[in-house]
């Protein structure tokens, strides 16, 4: 066994931060220490100097205060009590890379495996957490179905399921077993039909179905198992049953399967996955007071000879807490396998009972084996840690560095890690207070879903080594008080440094040193002034103290009533605040996981985070993380994502299955888009295909976020050959035309201008046979000439005409 120091990564503390500039006096020097333990309690900072000739012209509490004020002082190093948190490594074995085989029984998925820790309270230490899922791991699959009426066609549908499944299993492992179980629901009144007709046959009188099964709670059926033809076996023989009301009494059924270890076969040394299969919504606690069943599940195997659950008619259906408990306590992974309709419900549940997944299951149960391998993959995909025993008076504040190798504060669990990725949690703890002497306490870390586990151990650092060295009635103390730590605690009727006065000596010429300063009241008038010192009075609020009684532990500020908010200790009239809080009061929580959205930024990178809440800066955001912001330049770019892994599968967040973690909204489809609604914001983007989507998104009065999209894209149609090479021709052909009339139109009008050019001349002739002094018509010499004459004018005319 090796030991290993690890590095503590505490808080660096400043004198000048510790010290309040209005009294002058700093954390320590102002506490009620009156002993090297209290000194310690008062903050992580402070030290004690055991030098027995230390301070002996001060006060008894100045041996409080910053280690290296009092090296400063005088005090020698190894007189100083100032012991520091740390923690060391008990067993750290490597971590494997292959999970089946030979060494499957040694395989290491968690680095470091045990640790051990000492602590001082407020004095923070770190150590860091290693998980790889490793490949090939082993895997138990145990079927449970719910063999209500309404689930005939499913069970129909599986009865070769064993032999598909595992073909599709074992190219994801080499080592798989498979179990099968099924459920209706107790077979009492009002949840199932209770009259004498109905015990042996609940489907009587039922036309669609007329025999069926009596009704059951759950029966286990087939023993997890490499001989998937068992299965096929089992699934054959099944017959469904019928209930009355709608849930089903399939919770009873899985707290039966994760806690009956040994007649179901679990193996250590293996994922366990238990499928869940039904097609309506589940029965809860305190369902059960209809039928009379007040009291509460025990969380205890009760399966008898026959395998059946014996306790169905006797005890309450388990709780979610319960449920979560003992699915954790086993290592099972839950997958809800359920159709559409309940999927929001189931969906809901998941966030309650850590490490649960949902997939949608056909109304036929036809994709089952794609469900299934997705849901393994989904789950394979996820390292989350969970805390078991958690003592109540130590704080754990997580970092994760996932495998892009970026610190995400406040978070304890990656997505997307692919096997054999390793990631890594760096894990700072911080104790409150300090348990009884002799205490030591413990704690467990564990990925969830598997069985490597970290094991811590804690002891407390309250104690100072000088206290080892006590003496009762020392000389050093005149033998009338306890030597320790440098310093007497004196017996009762007896004052000083060294035990040198007796109660009711009044020195009146030292009067003076009870007094803070010239004027001021002796003893702050808050005391009497004894052996040149100061005796507090009693006070019912508190504790008066001080060299000149003036600190209390009760005069500081309160919320809500509340001393420095319970998360402080009041000194001297401030509160010193316990590690993780801040502020006059306290009220203030450094704390940021509230703060962390769903895509792992702090307020979404719109705010900051103060007291533990965001405080949005980025104009227009909102929401508990600054999550809701329609009017950010980011929004539409945000959303996208969401719609194109929602509605397509495709885009970033298609392949790492963070589309359900970080995409949440309600996303409505439709045929058309309205964009009237001036409080929408209207977001069009261009997907792979070159196609336009188009979606608004709004958010509700009521804070909920709706993304309403178009069903499709829309994408311009391809034109059609035969289509393009008729428009051409008719074109050109239309062309031609115009061309043609623009031709004739243009003769037309040339052929008009000359004629009316020709009718012009024709008239200007008339006008000149008739009018024209000049002109004297020819007489033919011969009658024939006269009738030629005249039938040449008569040809020209009728040419013309």
């Amino acid at each position: 066994m090796s030991f290993q120091l690890f590095r503590p990564i505490g808080v660096t503390f400043s004198p000048h931060i510790l010290t309040s500039p209005a009294l002058r006096l700093n954390v320590c020097m102002s506490g009620s220490a009156t002993s090297c333990e209290e000194c310690l309690l008062i903050h992580p900072s402070c030290a004690w100097c055991a030098q027995e000739d230390f301070g002996q012209a001060r006060t008894l509490n100045s041996r409080c205060d910053f280690s290296q004020n009092l090296q400063k002082r005088g005090c020698d190093a190894p007189f100083i009590e100032n012991p520091r948190s740390g923690s060391s490594l008990l067993r750290s074995k490597p971590l494997s890379s292959k999970g089946s085989g030979v060494t499957q029984y040694d395989v290491i998925q968690i680095y470091p495996q045990k640790i051990s820790l000492s602590l001082r309270p407020g004095d923070q230490t770190s150590f860091e957490v290693q998980v790889r899922p490793v490949e090939d791991y082993p895997v138990d699959l145990y079927y449970l179905m719910d063999l209500s009426l309404s689930m005939k066609d499913d069970l129909d549908t599986i009865r070769n399921l064993g032999t598909k499944l595992a073909e599709e299993m074992r190219k994801l492992t080499s080592n798989f077993r498979l179990g099968f179980g099924s459920f209706v629901d107790k077979n009492i009144s009002p949840f199932s039909y209770t009259a004498p007709k109905y015990q042996d046959n609940p489907c009587n009188g039922y036309k669609l179905f007329p025999n069926c099964v009596p009704t059951f709670g759950f029966r286990h059926l087939l023993s997890l198992t490499d001989k998937v033809d068992r299965f096929n076996e089992e699934v054959q023989k099944q017959m469904v049953s019928r209930n009355r009301d709608a849930p089903e009494g399939g919770f009873d059924a899985i707290l039966q399967a994760a806690v009956c270890k040994e007649k179901i076969g679990w193996r250590k040394e293996a994922y366990h996955l238990l499928v869940f299969a039904t097609d309506d919504v589940p029965h809860l606690a305190l369902d059960g007071k209809l039928g009379g069943l007040v009291h509460p599940h025990d969380g205890q195997c009760h399966l008898n000879d026959k395998n059946e659950y014996s306790a169905a008619n006797k005890m309450d259906y388990p709780s979610l807490a319960l449920l979560g408990e003992k699915l954790a306590e086993n290592n099972i992974f839950l997958i809800f396998a359920v159709t559409k309709r309940h999927y929001v419900l189931y969906k809901n549940l998941t966030a309650l009972i850590p490490g649960t997944t949902v997939e949608i299951l056909d109304q036929d149960s036809k994709n089952i084996i794609q469900l299934i391998v997705n849901a393994y993959n989904n789950i394979r995909s996820k390292v989350e840690l969970s805390i078991w025993d958690h003592p109540e008076d130590l704080s754990l504040a997580f970092t994760a560095t996932c495998q892009d190798g970026q610190p995400l504060t406040g978070l304890r669990k990656c997505a997307d890690v692919k096997i054999g990725d390793t990631v890594s949690f760096n894990i700072t703890v911080d104790a409150r207070g300090c348990p009884p002497k002799g205490t030591r306490k413990s704690f467990t870390i564990r990925p969830v879903g598997f069985k490597d586990r970290l094991e811590v151990s804690v002891d407390y650092r309250c104690d100072c080594s000088c206290t080892y060295y006590t003496k009762t009635n020392s000389s050093r103390c005149n033998s009338a008080g306890t030597y320790s730590c440098g310093m007497c605690r004196c017996e009762p009727g007896y004052l000083g440094a060294r035990c040198e006065c007796e109660e009711g000596e009044v020195d009146h010429q030292h009067l003076s040193a009870c007094r803070e300063a010239e004027g001021k009241q002796v003893c702050s008038g808050r005391g009497e002034c004894s052996c040149n010192q100061c005796l507090c009075y009693e006070s019912e609020f508190g504790k008066i103290y001080g060299t000149f009684c003036e600190c209390d532990d009760f005069s500081c500020a309160r919320h809500k009533g509340i001393l420095c908010s319970g998360h402080g200790e009041c000194h001297c009239g401030e509160c010193k605040c316990h590690a993780g809080y801040i502020g006059d009061n306290c009220n203030c929580s450094t704390e940021t996981a509230s703060c962390v959205s769903d895509d792992g930024k702090i307020c979404s990178g719109r705010g900051s985070c103060v007291c533990g809440r965001c405080q949005c800066t980025e104009p227009g955001a909102f929401g508990d993380t600054c999550e809701k912001c329609p009017t950010c330049p980011d929004a539409c770019g945000t959303k996208r994502e969401c719609i194109e892994c929602r509605l397509f599968n495709t885009g970033r967040l298609a392949d790492n299955q963070t589309c359900q973690r970080m995409c949440k909204d309600e996303i409505i489809t439709v045929e058309t888009l309205k964009t009237d609604d001036s409080n929408t914001v209207q977001c069009v983007y261009k997907t792979e295909n070159d196609c336009v989507m188009k979606f608004t998104y709004s958010e509700h009065a009521n804070g909920q976020s709706v993304l309403t999209a178009l069903k499709e894209p829309e994408c311009a149609v391809a034109p059609n050959a035969m289509t393009v090479l008729l428009a051409v021709v008719g074109s050109i052909l239309l062309m031609g035309i115009v061309l043609l009339a623009l031709w004739k139109l243009v003769i037309t009008i040339h052929d008009r201008r000359e004629f009316a050019r020709f009718q012009s001349a024709r008239s200007r002739a008339r006008y000149e046979m008739a009018s024209n002094p000049v002109y004297k018509q020819s007489i033919p010499s011969h009658p024939m000439e006269t009738v030629f004459h005249m039938h040449s004018i008569k040809s020209c005319n009728g040419g013309v005409h």
